[in-house]
């Protein structure tokens, strides 16, 4: 059988841990960025894990 390929869209938008686990970006941050408290904005800038439910969905797409 042929290698699964890596969809280069999700690789550019999510990475592997060390643990296993899937980081991904934080929704939210592309524009009224004024409104925002600074609190709100410096919770915006770190890493999130993708959840349970997608985490098959997202290793099968990185397929690395």
């Amino acid at each position: 059988m042929p290698k699964i390929k890596t969809r280069k869209s999700a690789a550019k938008r999510f990475s592997k841990t060390g643990s296993g686990k899937i980081k991904r970006n934080k929704a939210y941050r592309g524009h009224f960025m004024t409104k925002k408290s600074p609190k709100q904005k410096a919770n915006l800038r770190k890493k999130g894990y993708v959840s349970s439910a997608d985490e098959k969905r997202v290793k099968s797409m990185l397929a690395s």
